[in-house]
C-alpha cells in the first residue's frame, strides 16, 4: 500500500505521509501517468473530498450520483452496532438463574477468550491501530422479490482505511474508496460521521462501536458483546462446525436511537463460533428501519453477513486479517419493492496495540458537528 506522497513542489523536500494509506490498484487508477497520479493524489489530500476523476471516468457502481455512492459507502464501510460495549475486565456474567441457552453462550465466550490469547493478554490492551485495504462491488437496484447477485466479472471499487481505538468508547475511522472519503468516530459521548460532500452528523443515542471491531479485530469487545447472548443452535460454515450465538437489541435502546422521522424496528446480531478453534468465523446482523410519512411508510432492511478468517497472532492476540462482507439492502412499502447487494472483500495490512501518545484530542468530533435528530446509520 502507498503510505507516502512525494513533494512535487520541492525535489529535495520531505515526502508527505498519507493519512490513509491507499492500495497500489487505487493509485494506478488515478491517472494515465505517474505525474498525473501524484497530482490527483495530492489534490485529494488537500480537498479531502474526491480526486479529479477526469482521467478515469465514473465510479464502477451504477449509482446515479456521487451522493448515492457516498451513502452506500457509509452504510457498508462504517456502520455501527446498536449496543454499547462495556469492557468488563473479568469477562464474566453470573450464571445463577440463567437459561441453558444463556449459560451455554457464556461458556462459548470463555472458549473464545482463550482462543484469542487469554484474559490477561486481552486486558493488557489499552489502545489499538489498524490499517487495511478493501474492494467493493455492487449490483443495480433491482425490482421485485428475486434474489440479487453482484456481477461475477467487472471492475470493483478499491480503497483503504485507518482505524484508531482507545478503550472503551473512543475510536476514529478514515476510509477512502475510489477517491471518496468517509470519516467516523466516537469521543465517548457521541458517535458521528461525515463525508467530503456532506456536513458532519451525530448519531442519536449513546455512543456505539464500529461494526469493523467485531470482524475479528477486537476480541475483548466481541467477548463483552456476546456475554449477554443466547446459544440457539449449530451451523456448518465453510465445512466448519460452529455454535450460533444470538443477541436482540432491547426495545429501549432502539427507541433511544430512533428519530422523529425514523423508527428502528429491530436490530438483531448473530455470532458463529468455531467448535474446533473457538474463534469467531462469521458475524451477521440485520436492521429494519421504518421511514415515517404522512402517507404510507417506507421500510429499509439492511442485512450484513461477514465471513471472517486468516487469524494471526499479533503481540499474543489472535486477530482476523481478512474476510468478506455481503450487504443486502431491501426497500419496500409505498409502491417500493427494491433490492441491492454490495460485497466488500477486506484484509488487514498492519495492526498494533498500546499506541504511545494517543490522547483524547485524537477523537474530538469536527467543529461543524450537527447534533439535532442525528444521522442514524
Amino acid at each position: 500500500m502507498r503510505k507516502l506522497c512525494p513533494n512535487l513542489d520541492k525535489e529535495d523536500g520531505l515526502d508527505t505521509v498519507l493519512e490513509v494509506p491507499i492500495p497500489e490498484e487505487m493509485f494506478n487508477s488515478m491517472g494515465s501517468n505517474a505525474m498525473l497520479r501524484w497530482a490527483n493524489l495530492r489534490s485529494f489530500m488537500k480537498a479531502q473530498s474526491h480526486v479529479d476523476r477526469s482521467s478515469n471516468g465514473k465510479s464502477h457502481f451504477s449509482s446515479r450520483s456521487n451522493n448515492e455512492f457516498m451513502a452506500l459507502l457509509k452504510l457498508v464501510g462504517s456502520p455501527l452496532i446498536p449496543l454499547q460495549v462495556h469492557c468488563d475486565n473479568a469477562l464474566t456474567r453470573p450464571i445463577k438463574d440463567c437459561s441453558i441457552e444463556a449459560s451455554t453462550a457464556k461458556y462459548i465466550v470463555q472458549q473464545y477468550v482463550a482462543a484469542t490469547g487469554g484474559l490477561a493478554v486481552l486486558n493488557s490492551v489499552k489502545s489499538m491501530y489498524a490499517v487495511g485495504e478493501m474492494k467493493m462491488v455492487g449490483s443495480e437496484m433491482r425490482q421485485g422479490d428475486d434474489s440479487v447477485h453482484v456481477p461475477t466479472k467487472g471492475n470493483s471499487e478499491v480503497g483503504g482505511f485507518v482505524l484508531w481505538q482507545k478503550n472503551p468508547d473512543l475510536w476514529y475511522l478514515e476510509l477512502v474508496v475510489s477517491g471518496f472519503k468517509v470519516s467516523a468516530g466516537s469521543d465517548g459521548k457521541v458517535a458521528w460521521n461525515q463525508s467530503g460532500s456532506q456536513p458532519c452528523h451525530a448519531n442519536k443515542g449513546p455512543p456505539r462501536p464500529l461494526r469493523r471491531f467485531f470482524q475479528g479485530l477486537d476480541p475483548r469487545s466481541i467477548a463483552n458483546l456476546f456475554l449477554d447472548a443466547v446459544c440457539i443452535g449449530e451451523k456448518t460454515i465453510n465445512k466448519e462446525e460452529s455454535f450460533i450465538l444470538k443477541l436482540e437489541t432491547p426495545t429501549e435502546i432502539l427507541q433511544s436511537q430512533s428519530t422523529p422521522q425514523t423508527e428502528i424496528v429491530h436490530h438483531t446480531i448473530w455470532g458463529y463460533f468455531s467448535q474446533r478453534t473457538g474463534l469467531l468465523i462469521q458475524f451477521d446482523d440485520t436492521k429494519l428501519v421504518k421511514m415515517k410519512s404522512r402517507y404510507d411508510n417506507v421500510f429499509w432492511e439492511t442485512t450484513m453477513e461477514t465471513v471472517i478468517g486468516d487469524y494471526r497472532y499479533v503481540d499474543g492476540i489472535n486477530i482476523a486479517h481478512g474476510g468478506k462482507t455481503s450487504a443486502l439492502l431491501y426497500r419496500y412499502g409505498h409502491a417500493f419493492n427494491q433490492k441491492r447487494r454490495i460485497e466488500e472483500t477486506w484484509k488487514i495490512e498492519e495492526v498494533d496495540f498500546n499506541i504511545c501518545g494517543l490522547s483524547m484530542e485524537c477523537f474530538l468530533p469536527p467543529a461543524d458537528l450537527k447534533r439535532e435528530d442525528g444521522g442514524d446509520q
